[in-house]
């Protein structure tokens, strides 16, 4: 019989799983059994004691929970030094894995999968990734790394860090409904890679550095960034239709931010942050992009409908021009993805770590065989 060829392993189960619920035919999201919608009343630091908890925290196990970030966020003196010597112009994403798998060097005990273990290393690497992101952009201007503000919480102080400044209640809230909205997926391409990684037993710091490079992919976690350079080319808002139809009319053409591998409706993520974006929008000097990407929605709904498809904004559409408007330099849009994404990586490690089987997928060979050898001086 001849096997079934599952491309990109659509439709394929590998595990099961607690921490997130998809449906895409309904544009539902759950992150252990709350609906995306009620979960962006709370803060992202819930969220992650959320998806490693598997409950929402009450104040004082919330406030015990910051605590125990706070010791974790040092970055050790040799990554320092590490930022230090790349050259300029590197990459933020090449920098981020680099760091993550030299964060174990500097760790007395990064091979251990225990529980207990575990937590500490995700502890660390959860304040570790924003204070990497944020020090790398500040060395790159030119000014001093910032130490964190222990009266703020994990979105507040990734701000305070970049930009030396308390970031106001509604830049934080913002943010805070960002990386929420981005903590965690399901069995995405990076997920699945970190899992994968992690079913060898190796330790948790390369698993993480292996699903930051998956995360790198324009078809993944650079969706957003590439987003945001196809506004600053348009340049207006009355240019945005024409860019529309030239890029359908192109073969394969496509516009970034829309359409997504798993929703068939518009994604519930993309719906929360497009209204977040428009608060933000009333009150910053870059609202225009968030402005052409309302246009570029309304065009490519009224496109999409004469074609008889349903192509809706996915998450990436509009955090775009939400970390536009928060000041963020286009090439950290990718990092921050990680910020956020790497609570969700190390809830799928617990779990993998947990119940462990070998990920072990097959190929199907379709090469030659019984090619005869020739010598290496009989070779023509």
């Amino acid at each position: 019989m001849e096997p079934t060829i599952h491309y990109g392993l659509a439709g394929v189960y590998f595990a099961e799983t607690e921490i997130c619920g998809i449906n895409g035919d309904r544009g539902e999201l759950f992150y252990r059994g709350y609906d995306i919608r009620d979960l962006t009343e709370a803060t992202y630091t819930e969220v992650v004691y959320l998806l490693w908890h598997g409950e929402l925290p009450t104040q004082r196990q919330l406030d015990d929970f910051r605590a125990e970030l706070v010791p974790h966020y040092p970055i050790p003196d040799k990554v320092l030094e590490l930022l230090l010597c790349l050259p300029p112009g590197t990459d933020p994403m090449h920098m981020l894995q680099a760091a993550a798998a030299m964060l174990a060097a500097f760790d007395d005990n990064p091979d251990e999968i225990d529980p207990d273990n575990l937590r500490r290393i995700g502890l660390s690497l959860v304040v570790q990734f924003p204070n990497l992101v944020a020090t790398f952009e500040r060395l790159r201007r030119g000014e001093q790394p910032l130490e964190p503000k222990s009266e703020l919480g994990l979105a507040g102080n990734f701000l305070y860090m970049l930009n030396g400044e308390v970031p106001t209640p509604a830049a934080e809230r913002v943010l805070n409904t960002a990386l929420l909205l981005h903590a965690e997926h399901g069995s995405n391409a990076s997920t699945f890679v970190a899992r994968s990684s992690a079913s060898t037993l190796t330790d948790a710091y390369s698993a993480i550095a292996a699903a930051v490079g998956s995360l790198k992919g324009p078809l993944h976690g650079g969706a957003n960034e590439a987003v945001m350079r196809a506004l600053e080319s348009i340049g207006t808002i009355d240019k945005v239709e024409q860019y529309v139809l030239d890029t359908l009319a192109k073969p394969k053409g496509r516009v970034m931010g829309f359409g997504h591998r798993v929703y068939k409706v518009l994604d519930p993520r993309g719906a929360i942050l497009r209204d977040v974006a428009a608060e933000l929008a009333e009150s910053s000097s870059e609202a225009e992009y968030f402005h052409m990407s309302l246009e570029m929605e309304r065009v490519m709904e009224r496109e999409m409908t004469a074609r008889g498809r349903q192509v809706k904004p996915n998450l990436d559409f509009f955090s775009a021009s939400v970390y536009r408007m928060l000041g963020i330099p286009v090439d950290l849009y990718t990092p921050i993805f990680a910020v956020a994404r790497v609570s969700g990586w190390m809830a799928h490690l617990f779990e993998q770590y947990a119940d462990n089987h070998l990920v072990r997928p097959l190929v199907k060979y379709q090469g030659e065989r019984g090619r005869p050898f020739v010598p290496i001086a009989k070779r023509g």
